[in-house]
């Protein structure tokens, strides 16, 4: 009984003290590969460089907001550049601005903490 408790108590320090990217919300991989690819080619600087930086940011994301969120809010600022009547549908829909708005705001926030300058 003893050993259990005090494998129990083990494992309970070691999820307390993991690494924040162990309690973030779940992404499919291939989406954190395309946002890093996106990422490294809006930004000036060595591969090895913004490979790290531009994975640390799309974690820290992850850390923020579960990957449905992150789908209907990186669409909306992504079709939010659409010109004309089409892009209108996007740009005259208040809750999709205000997602688009959030999106901006935690992309920001993601690249300071991981050290990452505005794209060129």
């Amino acid at each position: 009984m003893r050993a259990r408790t005090t494998s129990f108590i083990w494992m309970a320090a070691a999820l307390a003290t993991a690494p924040a990217w162990v309690h973030a919300h779940d992404y499919p991989t291939s989406e954190r590969v395309t946002y890093v690819e996106s990422c490294m080619r809006s930004f000036p600087g060595g591969h090895y460089e913004l490979l790290n930086k531009c994975s640390c940011v799309i974690d820290r994301i992850a850390q923020e907001v579960p990957y449905d969120d992150f789908v209907t809010m990186s669409t909306a600022a992504n079709a939010n550049s659409i010109g004309g009547e089409r892009g209108s549908y996007i740009r005259d829909v208040e809750p999709l601005q205000v997602q688009i708005r959030k999106f901006r705001q935690l992309q920001a926030q993601a690249r300071k903490s991981c050290l990452l300058d505005a794209p060129h």
